[in-house]
């Protein structure tokens, strides 16, 4: 298979992933291990809270994200990795029962001005729950290997 490379990710709307499920189940599990605040673990403690009731971690939510962006299309790209997260924003819990999209647009595409064999590419991405609602926004570089570059090392 080709890998999608620089040159396949000019500004714009690049794709739509998901719907995923998220259970109560894996919240509190995921809570129990990293995140075990009170409104992550206990409905009771939950609904006492500012959220009002049992919701996710948000980096719960920013792992869920990652996964659902990597089964969507990072998987099969020319990835180089990422040098980090330019901006990450929660708006809305994530709630079980929940399913999750995520709406990806490219936002900048340059190549890098010290390895000409590499573009970064900044996505912006959104989750919204199933009533449409936005539950965070990330915005994001990721380093890709130019066609050229990427072709050579499928070659290999």
């Amino acid at each position: 298979m080709t890998l999608l490379s620089f040159e396949d990710f000019p500004p714009g709307h690049f794709g739509r992933f998901g719907p995923r499920r998220v259970t109560r189940e894996e919240i509190v599990a995921f809570a129990a291990e990293f995140d075990p605040q009170p409104m992550h673990l206990d409905e009771r403690a939950a609904s006492a809270s500012m959220l009002k009731g049992l919701s996710a971690s948000g980096w719960h939510l920013c792992s869920i994200m990652m996964r659902m962006m990597f089964d969507g299309y990072i998987k099969n790209t020319a990835s180089l990795g990422s040098p980090g997260v330019n901006e990450m924003r929660w708006m809305a819990p994530l709630r079980p029962g929940d399913d999750l999209t995520v709406e990806v647009d490219v936002v900048a595409a340059r190549v890098s001005n010290s390895r000409p064999d590499t573009g970064i590419v900044t996505f912006k991405c959104h989750v919204r729950n199933g009533k449409g609602q936005m539950l965070c926004e990330m915005v994001s570089p990721i380093m890709i290997r130019r066609r050229e570059a990427a072709a050579a090392t499928e070659a290999n």
